[in-house]
C-alpha cells in the first residue's frame, strides 16, 4: 500500500481546462440572455438552460446510483474505483442548486411559454391541464423538486462520509460487518428514494410536462436509462484520466472491462425503453399519443431523432460487441464520451419540440453547445477537488482484495 499514490494532485492544465470551460458557460450564459431572452418569454433560452441543467444533474447523481447499487449487490469490483464515483456524485451539490435556481425561475417568472400550466388562467379553460391541475401546480412542483434534490444531496452525502469513515480506522472483522450492514442501509434508502423520483415522478414533472397534455408510463424509464450511461460514461472517462495520469494501480483491463459491459447493457436497455414507448404510441395511432412523435418523427426533428438512435443504440451495439473493444482505453473512451453527447442530444429532441418552445424549426448553435460545455467545466472542478481532498483508495474496505484480484 505504501506505493500507492492515494491522493490527486490537480494539474495546471486540468484546472485551466474547467476553469476555460466554466468561462465558456458563462459567456454563452450572458450571450444567450441578450439574444434570446426577451422572445416568446425567452423559451429559447430558459430550454437550453433547462435541458443542460437536469441532464447534467442526473447524470452526476447516476453515479450514486451506481455506488448505491453495487454496494447493495455486494460488488466488490468497484472498490478500486470507489472513489472516483463518489467525487462525480458530489457534484450533486453544486448542480442540484443551478437546477433549482432555474426552477424557480420559470415557476416565479411565469414562464408559460415553458410550462404551459403555469398559466393557470389558460388552465381553468383546458378540460386536460384542469384534470392535471393538482399534480401541475407549482406548490407540488416546488415542494417535490425541493424533496426530491435535497433528499438526492442529503443521502449522497451520507453514503460518501460513510464510505471516508473507515479511511484511516482498520477494521476488526465484526466491525467490518457492521460497517457494511451501515452501508447497505443508507444505500437502500438511497434507491428507494431514487425509484421514486427518477424512475416515478420527477421526469414527468420536470420534462414530461413540457408537453402538458401528453403522458407515457414509460418516460421516466426511459429517462433513468438514459441517464445512467451517460453517468456510467463519465465514470469510465475520470478513471481512465486518473489511470492514464499514474493514479488508480490497482484498476485493471478487468474494470475497464465490467464498464463497458455496463455502457453496453445499459444502452440495449435504453434501447428497449426506446421501442417500446415509440412502437406501443405508433401501432394504437391515437392522435393524443401520436402529436409526441410527430415534429420528432415527421418534422424539423426527423434528422436529430434518427441520429439519437444511431449514436446510442447502433454505436454501442456495434463497437462494444466485442471483448476487447470493451478492454481497449482509445475505444472506450470515444465511445465514453460519445454516449455523453448523445443522451445530451436526446434530452435536446425531448425538450426543444415542445409546442411552445421550438416544434418547426432546429435552433441548435453553438449557444447550447456553449451551455453544455460550461456544465463540464463545472463537473470537472467539483470533482478534481473532491478527489484531492480524499484518499483514492478505500483502503480499509473489507471487499478491497475482491477488486484487486478481480478477473471477468
Amino acid at each position: 500500500m505504501s506505493s500507492i499514490k492515494e491522493h490527486f494532485q490537480i494539474p495546471g492544465r486540468y484546472k485551466q481546462w474547467s476553469l476555460g470551460l466554466m468561462g465558456v458557460g458563462v459567456l454563452s450564459l450572458i450571450i444567450g440572455f441578450l439574444l434570446y431572452g426577451h422572445d416568446n418569454q425567452g423559451a429559447r433560452f430558459w430550454a437550453a438552460l433547462l435541458q443542460n441543467s437536469v441532464y447534467f444533474l442526473l447524470i452526476v447523481n447516476a453515479a450514486m446510483f451506481f455506488f448505491a447499487a453495487t454496494t447493495l449487490a455486494m460488488a466488490g469490483f468497484q472498490l478500486s474505483f470507489r472513489r472516483v464515483t463518489e467525487a462525480i456524485a458530489a457534484c450533486t451539490i453544486p448542480l442540484g442548486i443551478i437546477t433549482f435556481i432555474i426552477f424557480l425561475c420559470l415557476i416565479f417568472g411565469g414562464k408559460s411559454a415553458i410550462y404551459e400550466w403555469l398559466d393557470r388562467d389558460h388552465v381553468a379553460k383546458d378540460a386536460v391541464l384542469n384534470g392535471k391541475s393538482g399534480f401541475l401546480s407549482v406548490p407540488f412542483f416546488l415542494v417535490w423538486s425541493i424533496l426530491t434534490i435535497g433528499l438526492w444531496v442529503f443521502l449522497g452525502w451520507k453514503l460518501r462520509q460513510i464510505s471516508r469513515s473507515i479511511d484511516n480506522t482498520p477494521l476488526s472483522v465484526a466491525e467490518g460487518k457492521k460497517y457494511i450492514f451501515k452501508n447497505s442501509i443508507w444505500s437502500a434508502l438511497f434507491i428507494v428514494w431514487f425509484g421514486l423520483t427518477v424512475a416515478s415522478v420527477t421526469p414527468w414533472l420536470w420534462l414530461m410536462s413540457l408537453n402538458a397534455h401528453w403522458f407515457s408510463t414509460m418516460y421516466s424509464w426511459y429517462t433513468f436509462a438514459g441517464t445512467f450511461v451517460g453517468g456510467l460514461a463519465l465514470i469510465t472517462i475520470f478513471v481512465i484520466y486518473l489511470k492514464n495520469q499514474g493514479y488508480l494501480e490497482y484498476v485493471t483491463q478487468e474494470h475497464l472491462h465490467d464498464l463497458g459491459k455496463f455502457m453496453f447493457a445499459f444502452s440495449i436497455f435504453w434501447t428497449y425503453v426506446w421501442f417500446d414507448q415509440f412502437m406501443l404510441i405508433w401501432y394504437a395511432n391515437i392522435s393524443e399519443e401520436t402529436v409526441y412523435f410527430q415534429p420528432r418523427l415527421n418534422g424539423a426533428y426527423a434528422g436529430i431523432f434518427y441520429l439519437n438512435l444511431i449514436i446510442n443504440f447502433v454505436c454501442p451495439l456495434l463497437i462494444f460487441m466485442t471483448r476487447a473493444s470493451k478492454r481497449n482505453y482509445a475505444t472506450v473512451t470515444f465511445m465514453s464520451v460519445l454516449l455523453i453527447f448523445g443522451h445530451w442530444l436526446d434530452f435536446y429532441q425531448m425538450v426543444f419540440p415542445a409546442e411552445h418552445i421550438s416544434p418547426d424549426h432546429v435552433p441548435l448553435n453553438l449557444f447550447d453547445f456553449g451551455i453544455a460545455l460550461g456544465f463540464v467545466g463545472l463537473i470537472m472542478w467539483q470533482t478534481g477537488q473532491v478527489l484531492s481532498k480524499y484518499p483514492l483508495l478505500a483502503k480499509n474496505h473489507p471487499f478491497l482484495k475482491e477488486s484487486i484480484i478481480h478477473h471477468t
